[in-house]
């Protein structure tokens, strides 16, 4: 599979593009007409950084408008191709797009457009260059890939093809099925693009919001599949318009586009495991799969003015210290199946984030049954190992950094039965708990705060790294701002990892990074058995108070049980309910930003998101009273 990007995908000029495709590690780059004529060298200057870089150029892109115009402006057309030919043969490209026509003066005539269509073949022919025709979603009388292919099979000519975009074809909501009668060798390049659902005018929609497959909803796998059966073996290559790659460092945006690739090929073999003939030395090279089974812990980094702090609420939610590390200063605080591991080791990856974030979560681990096989799936991604310090006979647990700085860590599961703690820890009997610890607590989901020009990235990193399903957006709403949330887990919902960004520097995501000083874990939810026994035995003074007219609007929307809605009120509770079940929930007092949930599900497979904007509210009301 060779892999290509649009140079109009990054930001920088012409020469920080091409340095940035090389390292990525791409085969190739379409130059796009304006990061050319913006330029200050020459063709033969380019041609030769290009080829310096190890890669090629794919295509010049895009010739606009050229045809079924009026007769009086044709052969201007057909002058200014022959003066883009002449700069293509100097870069040294032999591929041009062109796309449908979307000029007012456009003239619907199929026949005329054959015939130009062969003339301008004809002329290419003579300079060894293929044309490839695309259907713009907004093209005045071609949107339609069907309707650009019906033209270049009636050209019939070797040098013009078609060449399919992901995003015009989904923004068309195209059946695929047509994909089929296109030969392989009748397709000049196929670009890749994802992109959100949204209902908007489709030329707005991709200029501003074309993202990376993987980071949108479309079903870029069944795409791929169908150009995969035509027998195509050319470039992949992304397209991208985006308001956020354009604002990004090039070589960062260069890097999440090539996991992309990876991540659509992996997809591929998944559908069509007959293109994986030879595993590690097929072009169709399948990494070892993911399998993300639980949250096997959570690590604070803790300084001194917060760790107090930290370890009160921690004892005031029933967790007691239970083991201690054999050769750090690291402490294990349990309760039912949740662990969190408070670091207070020096000169160590906590203490140095500890320095920039304060007391917060510097790390989260995975339980999975191949930890090696995750390690080798993070470096074929791109995410690069994180080596920590191990004394002999510890667990040398494979980690990487995470999008957001935190590592995250790969623990095997052991078929007998023992744990990370039963190796690296000794017990601590001397630490009692302050209340009665629930055994059936267990960790629900962790939610972060990230940056805008993180949230697409992080989207990416939960699918192709951990192989977890991420779900659409939804908006969140702040007293001083919208919050933008995404969902990411796995199968059995044992992983849960919300992910939220926001645009306003008042809403609580931004407030959050700038307590924080940057992006990461701001949120740990604990399910629990029986959350109005579990909340009867937690100190009132760490939980987040409700405004009272919350329960009012409870009491006048469901039928409540008045037992029930009674605990709800006292305890600063909150209740949501669907067609399956309900919910209850309630949340702690922010410490660094970072606050805890406790829960209880009864067949509810969301998040409370009704409640969200009670919960943004009140910790609105905290922050302005100026309370702990």
């Amino acid at each position: 599979m060779k892999r290509s990007i649009a140079s109009v995908c990054l930001s920088g000029d012409l020469r920080q593009k091409i340095e940035a495709v090389a390292e990525a590690g791409y085969d190739g780059i379409e130059i796009f007409e304006n990061d050319f004529m913006l330029f200050g060298e020459t063709p033969a200057a380019v041609r030769r950084m290009v080829e310096d870089a190890g890669v090629e150029i794919v295509a010049f892109q895009p010739f606009r408008d050229f045809e079924c115009m009026p007769k009086a402006k044709m052969q201007k057309n057909f002058d200014r191709a022959e003066r883009k030919f002449d700069l293509m043969q100097e870069l040294g490209t032999t591929a041009m797009l062109i796309c449908s026509n979307v000029s007012p003066q456009c003239i619907d005539d199929t026949d005329r457009a054959v015939e130009e269509f062969y003339e301008l073949a004809e002329r290419a022919k003579k300079r060894d260059i293929t044309l490839g025709y695309e259907a713009l979603a907004w093209g005045r009388n071609v949107s339609l890939y069907e309707q650009a292919w019906d033209v270049v099979k009636r050209v019939d000519h070797k040098n013009l093809g078609i060449i399919l975009d992901s995003f015009h074809m989904y923004a068309r909501d195209a059946d695929l099925s047509t994909v089929a009668e296109i030969p392989g060798n009748r397709i000049v390049l196929v670009q890749v693009a994802d992109a959100p659902r949204l209902k908007m005018d489709v030329l707005q929609w991709s200029r501003h919001f074309r993202c990376f497959p993987g980071q949108g909803d479309f079903p870029m796998q069944d795409f791929m599949s169908a150009i995969i059966k035509t027998g195509y073996n050319g470039y992949f290559s992304h397209e991208i318009f985006n308001d956020e790659f354009r604002s990004s460092p090039c070589r960062a945006t260069a890097i999440d586009g090539m996991r992309s690739l990876l991540w659509l090929q992996e997809q591929v073999v998944m559908d069509e495991p007959d293109l994986m003939l030879d595993r590690k030395n097929s072009s169709f090279y399948q990494p070892p799969k993911a399998d993300m089974q639980n949250f096997e812990f959570v690590e604070f980094a803790a300084d001194d003015q917060m760790r107090d702090d930290l370890l009160g609420m921690l004892h005031k939610l029933g967790f007691h210290r239970t083991h201690k590390h054999r050769s750090k200063e690291v402490s294990l605080y349990r309760q039912g199946d949740v662990s969190l591991v408070i670091n207070e080791e020096s000169d160590s990856f906590a203490q140095h984030y500890s320095l920039v974030h304060g007391t917060s979560v510097c790390a989260i681990a995975y339980g999975t049954d191949d930890a090696e096989g995750m390690a080798e799936r993070a470096d074929y991604y791109g995410y690069h190992p994180f080596e920590s310090d191990v004394e002999s006979g510890e667990l040398d647990i494979p980690a990487i950094k995470s999008i957001t700085g935190e590592l995250v860590y790969f623990v095997q599961k052991n078929t007998d039965g023992t744990r990370f703690y039963d190796v690296d820890f000794v017990a601590d009997d001397q630490s009692e708990a302050l209340v009665t610890p629930d055994d059936s607590l267990n960790f629900d989901h962790v939610s972060s705060g990230v940056a805008e020009t993180e949230f697409l990235s992080v989207s990416l990193f939960y699918r192709s790294l951990l192989d977890l399903d991420v779900a659409q957006p939804q908006d969140l709403i702040d007293p001083y701002g919208i919050v933008v949330s995404r969902a990411a887990t796995n199968q059995d919902k044992r992983i849960r990892l919300p992910f939220n960004m926001s645009r306003s520097w008042g809403a609580s995501t931004e407030r959050f990074r700038e307590v924080h000083r940057g992006s990461g874990v701001q949120h740990i939810a604990m399910s629990c058995d029986d959350i109005r026994a579990f909340v009867r035995r937690v100190d009132p003074s760490i939980i987040l108070p409700i405004p009272g007219n919350y329960y009012d609007d409870l009491e006048a929307r469901y039928e409540l049980d008045d037992d029930l809605l009674a605990d709800l009120r006292q305890f600063n509770m909150l209740y949501d309910q669907n067609e399956t079940g309900h919910f209850i929930h309630f949340y702690t007092r922010s410490i660094n930003g970072l606050f805890f949930e406790v829960l209880q599900r009864h067949r509810y497979g969301n998040y409370g998101e009704a409640n969200s904007q009670v919960r943004l509210a009140a910790q609105a009301q905290v922050r302005r009273s100026g309370q702990p």
